[in-house]
């Protein structure tokens, strides 16, 4: 526990993109339910160093009750991937949602509308996630990523994930080894994700 929190603290003081503020989610316990289901599950993204984890812990600090931490694991560092731009991630729109709280099981992906008035139709998440990896492929193949603030409501009782995207074409400065391992492990997870929707 003391080795715990020592890096928790040395994170606070040195990345605040791994300290996500779960004080606006008024249904707090389920949100944090739901995001520890995708621990080590969906990469995580920190624009401040300009590093992506795809190995790590989700902590809740007890003197910090509104709060979320994300602990990279420090021994692993290849599992760690250094120089990736903020600008090549990018938001979707996109949002994993738990089935339960629609009265259905699984996750489910909805695409949230600027509108108020339109209203946002669930689509079971291997559906949703088969016609997204349809639409994008290629070059530009969907690689969905987690940033500080992606946990949230998509209203007032329905805990939520927004998913960002990395983008291959953006990263200029890595080796194709370099972009061939990010890609292989953001596409594992994923349909690690996938498998485990059923």
């Amino acid at each position: 526990m003391g080795q715990v929190l020592l890096h928790t603290t040395q994170h606070k003081s040195q990345n605040a993109d791994l300290i996500w503020d779960l004080q606006s989610i008024a249904q707090q316990e389920l949100a944090m339910d739901f995001v520890k289901r995708f621990e080590n599950k969906l990469c995580v993204f920190s624009p401040t160093v300009r590093q992506l984890y795809s190995n790590y812990s989700i902590y809740f600090p007890q003197d910090q009750s509104k709060n979320m931490v994300v602990l990279p694991d420090p021994y692993a560092f290849h599992d760690t991937f250094n120089h990736v731009p903020e600008h090549a991630v990018q938001a979707t729109g996109l949002h994993i949602v738990p089935g339960e709280m629609i009265n259905r099981r699984g996750l489910y992906l909805v695409i949230k509308q600027k509108s108020q008035s339109v209203r946002s139709i669930p689509v079971p998440f291997q559906q949703g996630l088969r016609q997204i990896l349809k639409r994008y492929s290629g070059s530009d193949p969907f690689l969905p990523v987690l940033m500080k603030g992606d946990l949230r409501e998509f209203d007032s009782a329905m805990p939520c994930l927004h998913l960002h995207r990395l983008r291959m074409s953006y990263l200029k400065d890595l080796s194709s080894l370099e972009r061939q391992g990010i890609k292989n492990v953001i596409s594992e997870k994923i349909m690690g994700i996938y498998r485990d929707a059923e």
